[in-house]
């Protein structure tokens, strides 16, 4: 039992990641515009990617490696291209659709919910500025009562679950909007362009920020 969080460190770490979950970022435009442009299920899958993303930064900051990555410029820059050209890329697929996935849901162009999934998966995990964050956010919330490695995994547990459930809400709610938007044909072609462009400002915003 000496290994689990303390509950009062639990809960005051929780309320630190809903607050900055819930705050704008990256993240949230992402889902938002994709639940938007494909629905709920969309938005649902893709948050729910970049949620699990997280368990990457968790075992790299458990095991050290985020801080041979933040010392490395090499590394991060690496890590960084890769990251905004991903974005960039998922960016110029969605503008390609033209909105065609919209009108017509079995389209050919239409990713399904688990492509998605990984989509979102990917988005997170090669985004190098996440990797800085669990390397300076987690340690906060480390008490000296138990191995460090084990308490981060916890807490990058914890910090997954509440983002998993507040991407799903987020992608949820989007997608409802989107479908009152969608009503008017001509508003699934400006949703597709403008979750396309959210893509590709976000991936040039990482690549040179």
């Amino acid at each position: 039992m000496e290994f689990l969080l303390e509950p009062p460190l639990a809960l005051s770490f929780l309320a630190a990641a809903v607050l900055l979950t819930l705050a704008p970022g990256p993240d949230n435009l992402l889902v938002l515009a994709l639940g938007m442009a494909r629905g709920s299920r969309a938005g649902v899958a893709f948050g729910l990617g970049c949620a699990l993303g997280c368990l990457n930064h968790t075992v790299l900051a458990a095991l050290g490696v985020s801080a041979l990555i933040a010392a490395s410029p090499l590394w991060f820059n690496l890590l960084r291209g890769v990251g905004a050209a991903y974005l960039i890329w998922l960016g110029w697929q969605t503008l390609r659709s033209s909105g065609a996935a919209l009108l017509r849901p079995d389209a050919g162009d239409e990713a399904s919910p688990w492509q998605l999934f990984r989509r979102g998966l990917l988005a997170n995990a090669l985004n190098p500025k996440v990797v800085l964050f669990f390397l300076a956010f987690l340690p906060q919330f480390v008490s000296a009562g138990s191995p460090a490695s084990y308490q981060i995994v916890q807490l990058g547990l914890l910090f997954t679950l509440q983002g998993a459930l507040i991407f799903s809400l987020i992608g949820a709610s989007a997608g409802r909007l989107g479908a009152i938007l969608q009503r008017h044909p001509r508003w699934a072609l400006w949703l597709d362009r403008l979750a396309g462009l959210v893509f590709i400002g976000l991936g040039w915003r990482l690549l040179l920020v």
